[in-house]
């Protein structure tokens, strides 16, 4: 206790010094004895929402120490726009610096706060006063114009404007906060009852209400817009727009476009569809579709489907686009100063003119069986893959006979086997394709004269075989099968390849042989026949482009059947053991048919025919054998001859023969 007596002992005495240097010799002029620095907190021209301020200020200095001067107390009182004191004079003992809060009327106003100071001997400084301004009145509702049904991609950046509020606080407008989202219920600023310095997106009072939108995103958004007063309270309600974004060029076909040149008009018709704004007619200012053809005026409709129909021979560029209803157009042009999208292009191309056709003035010395004629179209040009060329005698009427055709340089070629055809007159046709598919028919040359011909065109041969067969052949013997080839007067014909074709029976392994002799400086050939079974010999010269075919008549090569026959013994006991007949059959060229080959068992007596006994099959290696038994007497002492005999049989491609006759004596 003694300790806090000598303390609060010490601060009497310190303060009573203070007081009496103080009044010694008082530095600080009455007129500066004041609170210096006097602020509101956000300063004293910024609009509180809250009827709190923070005021503060510094105290007067002593110069003489530039220490504090002595404060007894702060008085302040507050009063209103009008002048009248809502606040009455209050004193804070001590030297306080601030008041914290200070609490002004319910009612918005501007209000002022005078604030002095108190010395020790109670006298009172001049007053200090700064204003506090108040003001917790929200907005009216602010409404956005509601934009085009549908915003288009050229109209991006878009411009928005906000409508200005009916009423305005006293702290009028500050400015608009806005934002764009995907709810219907959202809101631009967090608070529930303000906004944020930093909310705002326009900031230049009332005036300041048109906003635009750099970007918005395809589809429905809502834009919602609250005025904002100076002390940053915002409208009492969130006004809205929708809005409907459709960035996206409408898709646009065009049918009918023919794949490559057309022979006739065309009719093109394009069609537009869009999925957002869609491609309702809706008068001139709405979706419509276009088609251009060339530099022409284009063909416009209303909606998504246009047609135009092509006629004029040629190629035509055909540009075709479309505007949805949001004003999406890719037509090449300009829209809000930026350029659209180029237009879709096709290329159409007619020809509805017929080919120029013509065979050629004269026939090739070297080919005259070749048939040519020139085929030219100025457009879609020549088309050589089709066109035929064909015949008939001279005079006849009724059909052309279509001749092999194929494409030959600059038209169309055919070859006309004239040595098949008898002689005669015999006129041409021909029919030729352009590109577009437009066709012509002409018997005429290029000069007007009738396509006609004059059968033989070539030079007539003839060939003449000879075999010199007058027989048939024994089974393994092979011929010479020769000719003379000449030209119709009997000029020989040297160096000629002729054709010498044999041709096999049924049964053979082979159904044709064919092999090339070349005639000498006679015009004589010779050709060697194999060993093999009958067969049908023929000669042929296929001609040259200036000679003609020739063909020797078919000569028949017969061969004899192969066979063989052995016995066991050459004397046989009348009643004892059989003797044993075997032999073979010969099949070069040929198999044994799958029953086997039949062979006759044939004997005779002295001056006699031969007679059959008994026929066997051979087996598949043509291989045969049979047991017999003599029994009659009458055979004793009697010189039989045996025979096999091939006799004639179905696939079985050799004359009938028989073997060697063997001796068999009875005892």
């Amino acid at each position: 206790m003694r300790g806090l007596r000598l303390t609060l002992a010490a601060a009497a005495l310190v303060a009573s010094l203070a007081l009496q240097e103080w009044r010694a010799g008082a530095a600080v002029a009455p007129a500066d004895y004041h609170p210096s620095y006097l602020s509101v907190e956000g300063g004293q021209e910024a609009w509180h929402p809250s009827r709190d301020f923070d005021v503060e200020w510094m105290l007067p200095r002593d110069p003489s120490t530039w220490r504090d001067a002595p404060v007894a107390a702060v008085h302040y009182r507050v009063h209103n726009a009008a002048g009248a004191v809502v606040i009455g004079e209050r004193r804070i003992p001590g030297p306080q610096q601030e008041i914290n809060p200070l609490t002004v009327p319910d009612v918005p106003d501007v209000y002022t706060v005078e604030v002095w100071l108190e010395d020790p001997t109670g006298f009172e400084g001049p007053v200090v006063t700064a204003r506090l301004r108040f003001d917790d009145a929200r907005p009216a509702p602010v409404e956005p114009a509601q934009p085009a049904e549908w915003i288009a991609a050229n109209a991006i950046p878009y411009p928005v404007r906000i409508g200005r509020p009916a009423t305005q606080p006293l702290s009028g407008i500050a400015g608009y906060a806005v934002s764009v989202d995907s709810s219907p219920t959202g809101d631009p600023c967090k608070a529930a009852d303000r906004c944020a310095r930093s909310e705002l997106d326009l900031d230049g009072g009332v005036e300041d209400d048109t906003l635009t939108l750099a970007d918005l995103v395809e589809g429905t958004s809502y834009l919602h817009s609250v005025a904002v007063s100076g002390s940053g309270m915002k409208s009492s309600a969130t006004g809205t727009a929708v809005l409907h974004v459709d960035k996206t060029l409408p898709v646009t076909r065009l049918a009918g476009l023919p794949s490559g040149w057309s022979d006739r008009p065309v009719t093109l018709t394009a069609t537009a569809t869009d999925a957002l704004s869609g491609m309702r007619a809706d008068g001139p200012s709405g979706p419509f579709t276009a088609i251009r053809v060339d530099e022409g005026a284009p063909a416009i409709a209303s909606g998504g489907s246009v047609s135009a129909t092509l006629i004029a021979e040629g190629a035509h560029e055909v540009v075709y686009y479309a505007r949805d209803a949001a004003g999406n157009v890719d037509d090449g042009g300009t829209a809000n100063g930026r350029p659209n999208v180029a237009p879709q292009t096709a290329v159409v191309r007619i020809d509805r003119s017929a080919p120029g056709i013509a065979f050629a003035n004269r026939q090739d010395p070297g080919e005259p069986e070749s048939i040519r004629a020139r085929v030219a179209d100025s457009l879609s040009g020549a088309d050589l893959s089709r066109g035929w060329i064909g015949v008939r005698p001279a005079g006849a009427g009724g059909r052309f006979q279509p001749l092999p055709t194929e494409a030959d340089e600059g038209g169309l070629r055919a070859r006309w086997d004239s040595d098949a055809w008898p002689d005669g007159n015999y006129e041409f046709q021909v029919t030729g394709y352009d590109v577009a598919g437009n066709s012509a028919t002409t018997t005429r040359r290029g000069d007007g004269a009738a396509m006609v011909l004059s059968n033989p065109l070539k030079t007539v041969t003839t060939l003449v075989g000879a075999g010199g067969w007058k027989r048939p052949l024994p089974y393994g013997r092979g011929a010479s099968f020769g000719g003379r080839l000449t030209t119709g007067p009997g000029e020989p014909l040297a160096g000629m390849p002729v054709r010498v074709v044999e041709r096999f029976g049924p049964g053979a392994r082979e159904r044709e042989r064919v092999s090339t002799a070349w005639t000498d400086g006679e015009g004589r050939f010779a050709a060697p026949l194999a060993p093999g079974p009958s067969r049908e010999v023929q000669a042929f010269f296929a001609g040259t482009p200036t000679l003609s075919r020739a063909a020797t008549p078919p000569q028949p090569l017969l061969s004899h059947s192969g066979i063989r026959l052995r016995v066991s013994s050459k004397v046989a006991t009348v009643g004892g053991r059989p003797i044993v007949f075997s032999g073979s059959v010969g099949a070069a060229g040929c198999a044994i048919p799958p029953a086997g080959k039949a062979v006759e068992l044939q004997f005779r007596l002295p001056g006699l025919g031969w007679t059959e006994f008994r026929t066997v099959r051979t087996n598949a290696a043509g291989r045969f054998r049979y047991a017999y038994r003599f029994s009659d007497d009458d055979s004793r002492g009697v010189r039989f001859q045996f025979r096999a005999y091939a006799a004639a049989q179905g696939n079985w491609p050799y004359e009938p023969g028989g073997s060697r006759p063997v001796a068999v004596r009875g005892r």
